[in-house]
């Protein structure tokens, strides 16, 4: 078992209506690996500057995620997102992007790295998620996520991107807006005829969409009276998901799919009840197997055989 992410490794700014921090850990390499930790082993991909320290580089480590794979960049600084959040906090606005190191970015993958079983292209540039795809031959499960941006800049490299994974995770908005579909159904169905086996449209606090040849899967969001902070929860989703179907020693086939979702839903959950890693730098497996029991109760609706 073994899972590799490439991905920012950033400082966010982030403001909502229940608090601020003005620097933290965050990136979606960050994101994704922590959740992911909970499940297998996880190398992550990424460049950081000289301002990184060992302080956040303990965050990882204290998880057990593996970061001989992180580039220090002399002389530089690490990647910063600054946003703020309204009370509809399923919508960022961007306030401030200092690309830094993240604006040279060429991934270089070891040789562990690179023969990873499970592969996760976070939302980085098509044409580097494609070279990050053509070193990894061996991987027997690859998903990536992408956004609006490169929709409008890069949209052929990004579809030939998506024709080279097998699943694609990302917000329903952006599946209509790739296709030019409104209805998600058929948006979806015209994403896998690129390629893939799966697509999931996250949904925010809604939830997540499973779209697969034979079939149709959903989930709502975990029900929770203390959100505080969005930021990173669609990775920590992807974290969950992916880190589940690479620690699962079966075939990665609907079922297992299925499981993988709810676990990217519990610890999207514990994501967004705290600031950046806050939360999820000291969550406990105990506590996601019981909030994973409270989520198998709360979608249970009793159906018998007539």
């Amino acid at each position: 078992m073994s899972l590799t992410v490439v991905g920012s490794i950033a400082f966010d700014a982030v403001t909502t209506p229940f608090g601020e921090r003005e620097k933290m850990l965050g990136g979606s390499a960050v994101h994704f690996s922590l959740a992911a930790s909970f499940f297998t082993d996880v190398r992550v991909v990424g460049p950081v500057g000289e301002d990184f320290t060992e302080i956040e580089l303990g965050v990882l480590e204290n998880r057990g995620v593996l970061t001989e794979d992180i580039e220090r960049v002399p002389g530089a600084e690490t990647f910063f997102w600054k946003g703020h959040y309204e009370y509809d906090l399923n919508t960022a606005h961007t306030d401030d992007t200092r690309l830094n190191v993240f604006g040279d970015f060429d991934p270089k993958l070891s040789e562990a790295s690179s023969s990873a079983d499970v592969l996760f292209l976070a939302n980085i540039q098509p044409d580097l998620q494609r070279r990050v795809r053509a070193q990894c031959q061996g991987t027997r499960f690859a998903a990536l996520d992408s956004m609006n941006l490169w929709i409008d800049t890069a949209r052929d490299s990004l579809c030939q991107a998506i024709s080279e994974v097998d699943c694609v995770l990302i917000n329903d908005a952006e599946i209509r807006q790739l296709t030019d579909q409104p209805n998600l159904a058929r948006a979806a169905r015209l994403v896998m005829e690129m390629g893939p086996k799966a697509v999931i449209a996250k949904q925010g606090e809604y939830g997540a969409a499973l779209f697969t040849p034979s079939g149709f899967f959903a989930l709502p969001g975990f029900p929770l009276e203390d959100v505080r902070d969005p930021t990173g929860a669609g990775d920590s989703f992807a974290g969950g998901f992916l880190g589940y179907l690479d620690g699962e020693s079966g075939p990665i086939d609907e079922l297992a799919l299925r499981r993988a979702m709810a676990y990217g839903t519990v610890l999207a959950s514990f994501n967004v009840e705290e600031f950046g890693t806050e939360r999820v730098a000291r969550l406990t497996r105990d506590e996601i197997d019981s909030r994973m029991e409270a989520l198998r109760t709360m979608t249970d609706f009793g159906v018998r055989n007539a």
